[in-house]
């Protein structure tokens, strides 16, 4: 009993320390929550919100095979041929906040404001963190190929200055259609990831660490199954998104199935992944002055990694849309397409047709300042 009460110490002085930190640091309004779900049969559905102090003006992209790239990062800066094509959201139209590829890769980019990507040795290759989400989307099929190409650090993400005049200090995390995991932090200049199935839910600060020891904390004092913490901060929706997402059914509910089209599970479960999206968001417009970290939910995406699917929830919007992958053109050669979300434009059902050919916006480069919006 006192060992147990010991841990729930310990567990206590992480969470009051990392509040602390956190609500000293002087950042934007930035918060997303990113969920991974696997069902009984394999099915791998990713669900994520995007929270941020504005509209950012995304659209969404289809960018094919055998595109050229570089990283942004000037005369020292990463290049690459997209070796898979992808379904991407722009951020500002500036960089890709998130996407899917061809083999049901999905990448997210959320805040991490005590991000360090510290200072690249003389002559080494740099990446913009404009790019780096593109950069795993353009060449792996796998999480497993990605830590294993990114743990040699081949290249140094740096970050942006956006046009609120603050660096754009993010993290990534990467999943795959096998429900494999990663989260990739820079702390205090190193590359620190977190690989595994067991990396299900990722939020904001405190760093990836932090974030389980608090979860541990709630499970070891049973708060999880009497209450659940209640606030927008990051470290209460970690708890909340974990326990919603542990209760979820992994298989066909037979209480909702009659009014799922075509009373297929492979309706029903993104659906649900949503719903715990939504159970999870912040309101349009809310803010907190004594903590700008926290703001309001934008958008929701769930990626259907098995069947390719990426289901788009505007909270600016009243209508909810979906793009199937298996309709894309991704072929080498093909058109770059995009999706004009940006000035509420609304889609429903399947949105595939809308899509128009375009020039594909230009990545931020570090050398720049993200024009204000």
């Amino acid at each position: 009993m006192k060992a147990r009460f010991r841990r729930i110490y310990r567990g206590l002085v992480v969470v009051l320390i990392a509040a602390v930190v956190v609500s000293s640091l002087p950042v934007p309004a930035t918060a997303c929550t990113r969920a991974l779900y696997v069902a009984k049969d394999g099915t791998v559905i990713v669900g994520r919100s995007m929270d941020w102090g504005e509209d950012m003006a995304s659209n969404m992209w289809v960018l094919p095979r055998g595109m050229k790239r570089d990283g942004r990062g000037g005369k020292n800066t990463v290049s690459w041929e997209s070796k898979y094509g992808s379904l991407i959201v722009s951020a500002y139209d500036i960089g890709t906040a998130e996407g899917m590829n061809e083999k049901g890769l999905v990448v997210n980019e959320l805040a991490l404001v005590e991000s360090n990507y510290g200072t690249p040795a003389e002559g080494s290759k740099v990446i913009s963190i404009s790019t780096w989400p593109q950069y795993v989307l353009d060449n792996f099929a796998t999480v497993a190929d990605a830590v294993a190409d990114l743990r040699k650090e081949n290249f140094r993400v740096q970050t942006m200055v956006l046009g609120t005049g603050r660096a754009a200090n993010m993290h990534l995390v990467i999943s795959d259609a096998s429900g494999d995991s990663a989260v990739f932090e820079y702390v205090d200049g190193k590359l620190v990831i977190h690989h595994g199935k067991q990396y299900r839910v990722v939020t904001n600060s405190p760093t990836y660490d932090k974030q389980l020891a608090i979860m541990a904390y709630w499970k070891d004092a049973g708060g999880i199954s009497k209450s659940l913490p209640g606030t927008s901060r990051a470290a209460d929706r970690f708890v909340r998104a974990s326990f919603l997402l542990d209760v979820l059914p992994g298989e066909v509910s037979s209480t909702y199935i009659s009014g799922t089209p075509q009373q297929s599970f492979k309706f029903q479960a993104p659906m649900a992944v949503l719903s715990l999206m939504r159970s999870v968001g912040t309101p349009l417009g809310f803010a907190n002055e004594e903590q700008p970290w926290v703001s309001s939910t934008i958008w929701r995406t769930v990626s259907d990694s098995t069947n390719r699917v990426v289901i788009f929830d505007s909270a600016l919007t009243p209508t909810t849309f979906w793009v199937k992958l298996d309709d894309l053109d991704l072929k080498q050669g093909a058109s770059v397409k995009k999706l004009q979300l940006a000035g509420g434009n609304t889609y429903s059902g399947n949105a595939v047709s809308h899509f128009v050919d375009a020039q594909l916006f230009t990545f931020q480069d570090l050398n720049d300042v993200a024009p204000a919006k």
